[in-house]
Parts: C-alpha cells; sequence; structure tokens
C-alpha cells in the first residue's frame, strides 16, 4: 500500500520556509483565499483557510512560524481534494512568482502536502 491509500486526509498544509515573515505568511492566506477556484469553495462552505502555530511531526510546536491549513468540510472524496492540493499548488507557486516581482529579495520557498491525521 502507497503512503497516503486509505488516509482520510482532509486537510493541506502550506508551510513557509525559515525566512519567511509575518507579513509573508498573512499575505499569502490572503492569495489563496483570493483565488478563484478556492474562493468559490470557501464561498460554498467546502473549504475553511487558516493559521495554525507550525508544529514537528509529533505535534509539538516549533518556534514561533505559522503554517496555513485549508480544511475540506464535507468532501472527502479523493477527487477533490486531489484537485484542491493541485489548485493550492498553483496559487503558491503565483504568489512567489508574484512576491518576487512587487517586493526586493527572494521570496520565501513553500511547501504545499496533506495533513495526516495524526500530524494534527
Amino acid at each position: 500500500m502507497a503512503e497516503g491509500d486509505g488516509v482520510a486526509c482532509r486537510e493541506i498544509r502550506v508551510r513557509l520556509d525559515g525566512t519567511a515573515s509575518e507579513r509573508d505568511v498573512a499575505a499569502l492566506k490572503k492569495w489563496l483565499e483570493r483565488e478563484p477556484p478556492l474562493e468559490m469553495r470557501v464561498h460554498e462552505g467546502l473549504l475553511q483557510i487558516h493559521e495554525r502555530p507550525r508544529t514537528d511531526g509529533g505535534g509539538a510546536p516549533m518556534g514561533v512560524g505559522m503554517d496555513i491549513v485549508l480544511a475540506l468540510v464535507g468532501a472527502g472524496a479523493k477527487t477533490i481534494f486531489d484537485e484542491v492540493l493541485s489548485q493550492v499548488k498553483q496559487a503558491v507557486e503565483a504568489w512567489s512568482n508574484n512576491r518576487r516581482e512587487v517586493e526586493d529579495g527572494d521570496p520565501p520557498t513553500g511547501s504545499v502536502g496533506p495533513v495526516h491525521p495524526d500530524a494534527r
């Protein structure tokens, strides 16, 4: 069985690297909330976007960082999860490209992936 098979992943975590500021996290969250396919799902009540204190793999707090978590509500179908995951990855890349154009310095590197139930 491949990793993730049979696991009811309904949350997606967006994590910016250590160079990110609180302003970067807030800006990316706003960007995600305004991305048309994600915004539509939020307005339909199928998706929630919020910040969560960063934790390590065991759930212990890690420093002062924040993650952005997108939670699918009442939508357990793998096809919907995969579609939203792809949309989030595209949105994070678009935000990074935009930030590179409008601000000095390189944007923080972002990672996007499912949150497994035992890592919440």
